[in-house]
């Protein structure tokens, strides 16, 4: 499947995931959350709770609180290790990434209909010539991506369930974020809302 090519090394391949393999992660996903549940992430020294709530699943997991953004190996509420990545990440990465060393984080996003995520750069990694590799699932969303500074110009645009996004090279500390859901959109999730899934290298390979 040859993606669109959104900016300099921001690609996208709508529909990657045909709706059996959607709902097939999905069923996956649920596992996932029942043993590591969502929780709501808190800004750093103020406390403010995101609009989104997550969790993740791979090696580590990326969470936020008063003391700031990080990355550990353990869910910050129920003190237990992430689940293992489903294998169908696992392959979307090794098809997508175009990078050699297996991703070892997946952050899980749940937007409900109002949740939104403004713009921000993925750089808590210590690896930045592996991309960030995103698959979409539930309702679509209106994403926006600008360049390395705030100011710089963005494009939005929809992502809807099954899409894949990957940013690297020059856009690999792009400005980035969700302006809003589109509710009702999709049927895959039940209770709607968007699942969004973030695949990350975060430490460099021996």
């Amino acid at each position: 499947m040859t993606p669109v090519t959104v900016a300099p090394g921001v690609l996208h391949w709508p529909n990657w995931l045909d709706a059996d393999a959607q709902g097939a992660l999905v069923a996956e996903l649920r596992a996932v959350v029942r043993q590591a549940p969502l929780f709501q992430p808190r800004m750093p020294k103020t406390g403010k709770p995101f609009s989104v709530r997550m969790t993740n699943c791979g090696p580590l997991g990326w969470v936020s609180d008063e003391r700031g953004y990080r990355y550990q190996p353990l869910h910050p509420e129920t003190g237990e290790p992430w689940p293992l990545m489903p294998a169908p990440l696992l392959d979307a990465w090794g098809a997508l990434a175009g990078y050699s060393h297996p991703p070892e984080a997946c952050l899980i996003n749940f937007y409900d209909k109002s949740a939104k995520m403004g713009l921000h750069q993925d750089r808590d990694e210590a690896e930045f010539d592996a991309p960030v590799l995103s698959i979409s699932l539930g309702d679509s969303a209106l994403f926006r991506i600008g360049g390395t500074t705030r100011s710089a110009k963005t494009v939005s645009f929809k992502l809807a369930s099954g899409d894949a996004l990957l940013f690297g090279g020059e856009a690999r500390l792009a400005y980035h974020g969700i302006d809003r859901i589109l509710s009702g959109s999709s049927q895959l999730l039940p209770q709607g809302g968007r699942l969004n899934l973030t695949l990350r290298r975060v430490t460099k390979p021996e």
